[in-house]
């Protein structure tokens, strides 16, 4: 079976087993890791910032982030799509009772995109407090948000008093994509959240990355959402051991993802743009009657996992676990489930 569904998918390998077999561990909400600490010490290093708290989730690190930087009734500016309005099971209206406007299209906006949406100061409007970018953007396909972009938004929202924080939950294929460092690209950012569990493989956890201060707040934020936990070396040992192994490999994602989508190019009844195939995400729609959850069904029927994420819209995910050669047999299989969906919807 080869599996797109995500890149959350993977397997520890052996080396990462070992890693977390012989971890050191303390008692975490006493501080008393060390393999807690050496991962929340290289990766604040590694992003140029202050300090970084361990967490289970991306979910987890962007409410974080948000409640520290927002009060209830506030609006959050996101880009269209974004996975802290789509994917987090409504948390910002429920932890830190926020709304969220949307700027741009396909997960993108710039600073007059933004300004739009930024409300009036008047009492009876909502105050916007923070703008949110994701980087790379994970539903419009593994996208890299323009550092150019970058920039200009994050001044801008800086001169009119706002927050900036980034969902880097793929910065580490945004830094191969674009040959910038991962602190360049969370340089112009109040708080960063990244993940060990998605690209890097690792089972377990992500980070908020920001100011020593910030992360304070943040851990007693995070005791009160009931996640502090213990002997936590044992899964920071995983997301250590990912972290420096598996960096550097997310270039053969990216690649396999660019050969699944040359090879999809001109079947019939599947649409792929390969010009937007920058990182390991591919988007494929469904042309014609046959439609994503059939053709998902079909595929899965010949060994190829992939999601639907729309009516017509399926998601391949590239990462360490594909196979070699699985990206051009995926396209294949998948190709052929389209086939088979079409002859059965007649």
């Amino acid at each position: 079976m080869i599996d797109l569904r995500s890149d959350t998918v993977t397997k520890p390998t052996p080396a990462m087993r070992d890693a977390i077999a012989n971890a050191e561990v303390g008692d975490d909400v006493f501080g008393e890791d060390p393999t807690v600490r050496a991962l929340e010490n290289e990766v604040a290093a590694l992003l140029g910032k202050e300090a970084a708290l361990f967490v289970t989730s991306g979910t987890m690190s962007n409410q974080l982030a948000i409640a520290l930087q927002t009060r209830p009734g506030d609006e959050v500016v996101v880009g269209d799509g974004a996975h802290v309005v789509f994917y987090e099971s409504g948390a910002g209206a429920a932890l830190s009772g926020v709304q969220f406007a949307v700027a741009g299209r396909h997960g993108t906006f710039g600073v007059e995109e933004m300004i739009e949406r930024i409300h009036a100061t008047a009492y009876y409007c909502p105050r916007t407090s923070l703008v949110c970018v994701e980087n790379t953007h994970n539903r419009s396909g593994g996208r890299v948000f323009p550092h150019r972009e970058v920039l200009a938004v994050t001044e801008a929202a800086r001169a009119r008093g706002l927050g900036v924080h980034l969902d880097g939950a793929r910065l580490w294929n945004a830094s191969v994509a674009t040959g910038l460092t991962v602190a360049e690209l969370a340089a112009p950012f109040d708080t960063v959240s990244v993940c060990f569990s998605k690209g890097l493989g690792a089972p377990v956890g992500s980070a908020l990355v920001t100011t020593r201060a910030n992360v304070e707040r943040a851990r007693r934020l995070r005791k009160m959402w009931g996640g502090g936990m213990r002997q936590a070396g044992i899964l920071a040992a995983g997301a250590l051991h990912a972290l420096r192994h598996h960096r550097a490999r997310l270039a053969d994602d990216h690649a396999n993802a660019k050969r699944f989508a040359e090879a999809l190019a001109g079947v019939a009844g599947l649409v792929v743009d390969v010009g937007t195939v920058e990182t390991n995400i591919v988007n494929v729609d469904v042309d014609g009657d046959a439609l994503a959850a059939a053709v998902s069904a079909r595929a899965r029927e010949l060994g190829l996992l992939l999601n639907p994420t729309g009516p017509r819209r399926l998601r391949a995910v590239m990462h360490l676990d594909v196979p070699e050669g699985g990206a051009l047999r995926g396209a294949a299989l998948l190709a052929e489930a389209r086939r088979l969906a079409e002859g059965s919807e007649r």
